[in-house]
Protein backbone atom coordinates (compact mmCIF):
# COMPACT_ATOMS: atom_id res chain seq x y z
CA UNK A 1 0.00 0.00 0.00
CA UNK A 2 3.06 2.31 0.83
CA UNK A 3 4.28 1.75 -2.50
CA UNK A 4 0.86 2.60 -4.11
CA UNK A 5 0.55 5.69 -2.68
CA UNK A 6 4.27 6.92 -3.82
CA UNK A 7 3.48 6.05 -6.73
CA UNK A 8 -0.04 8.13 -7.01
CA UNK A 9 2.62 11.24 -4.91
CA UNK A 10 4.99 10.64 -7.75
CA UNK A 11 2.31 10.81 -10.84
CA UNK A 12 0.35 13.70 -9.21
CA UNK A 13 3.98 15.64 -8.80
CA UNK A 14 4.82 14.36 -12.69
CA UNK A 15 1.39 15.69 -13.64
CA UNK A 16 2.02 19.12 -11.51
CA UNK A 17 5.55 19.51 -13.43
CA UNK A 18 3.78 18.65 -17.01
CA UNK A 19 1.22 21.47 -15.85
CA UNK A 20 3.50 24.18 -14.45
CA UNK A 21 6.03 23.46 -18.01
CA UNK A 22 2.96 24.29 -20.32
CA UNK A 23 1.77 26.96 -18.57
CA UNK A 24 5.23 28.59 -18.58
CA UNK A 25 5.37 28.08 -22.19
CA UNK A 26 1.51 29.72 -22.52
CA UNK A 27 3.18 32.59 -21.11
CA UNK A 28 6.55 32.73 -23.23
CA UNK A 29 4.03 32.87 -26.06
CA UNK A 30 2.02 35.31 -24.77
CA UNK A 31 5.45 37.26 -23.93
CA UNK A 32 6.08 37.42 -27.53
CA UNK A 33 3.04 38.35 -29.11
CA UNK A 34 2.62 41.04 -26.60
CA UNK A 35 5.92 42.08 -27.26
CA UNK A 36 5.14 42.14 -31.39
CA UNK A 37 2.03 44.12 -30.44
CA UNK A 38 4.12 47.06 -28.64
CA UNK A 39 6.53 46.85 -31.23
CA UNK A 40 3.70 47.42 -33.62
CA UNK A 41 1.64 50.01 -32.12
CA UNK A 42 5.27 51.84 -31.11
CA UNK A 43 5.97 51.77 -34.87
CA UNK A 44 2.55 53.58 -35.46
CA UNK A 45 3.70 56.00 -32.69
CA UNK A 46 6.78 56.55 -33.92
CA UNK A 47 5.09 57.67 -37.44
CA UNK A 48 2.80 59.44 -36.19
CA UNK A 49 5.30 61.45 -33.73
CA UNK A 50 7.95 62.13 -37.10
CA UNK A 51 4.71 63.64 -39.03
CA UNK A 52 3.84 66.07 -36.58
CA UNK A 53 7.58 66.86 -36.05
CA UNK A 54 7.62 67.69 -39.92
CA UNK A 55 4.04 69.75 -39.50
CA UNK A 56 5.63 71.36 -37.11
CA UNK A 57 9.18 72.17 -38.09
CA UNK A 58 6.59 73.49 -41.51
CA UNK A 59 4.49 75.74 -39.39
CA UNK A 60 7.84 77.08 -37.79
CA UNK A 61 9.81 77.93 -40.97
CA UNK A 62 6.50 79.92 -42.25
CA UNK A 63 6.29 81.76 -39.21
CA UNK A 64 9.75 82.38 -39.45
CA UNK A 65 9.76 83.61 -42.95
CA UNK A 66 6.43 85.76 -42.26
CA UNK A 67 8.38 87.71 -39.37
CA UNK A 68 11.23 88.21 -41.54
CA UNK A 69 9.14 89.75 -44.21
CA UNK A 70 7.35 91.68 -41.82
CA UNK A 71 10.40 93.25 -40.32
CA UNK A 72 11.90 93.95 -44.08
CA UNK A 73 8.49 95.62 -44.99
CA UNK A 74 8.50 97.53 -41.85
CA UNK A 75 11.53 98.02 -39.77
CA UNK A 76 10.72 100.91 -37.98
CA UNK A 77 7.80 99.33 -36.76
CA UNK A 78 9.60 96.19 -35.74
CA UNK A 79 12.38 98.56 -33.99
CA UNK A 80 9.19 100.01 -32.13
CA UNK A 81 7.61 96.50 -31.58
CA UNK A 82 11.17 95.13 -29.55
CA UNK A 83 11.79 98.15 -27.68
CA UNK A 84 8.32 97.66 -26.21
CA UNK A 85 8.27 94.46 -25.26
CA UNK A 86 11.70 94.00 -23.90
CA UNK A 87 10.76 97.13 -21.73
CA UNK A 88 7.55 95.21 -20.83
CA UNK A 89 9.35 91.99 -20.24
CA UNK A 90 12.22 94.12 -18.02
CA UNK A 91 9.54 95.80 -15.92
CA UNK A 92 7.93 92.59 -15.13
CA UNK A 93 10.69 90.92 -14.04
CA UNK A 94 12.76 93.15 -12.25
CA UNK A 95 12.70 92.96 -8.69
CA UNK A 96 11.84 96.41 -6.63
Amino acid sequence: MATNTTKTKEDELAASKEAALSAYEKLLEAKDHFKLAAEAAGVDLKGVATEQLLKGRAKTEALGEQATDYIKEKPLASLGIAFATGYLLSQLFSRK
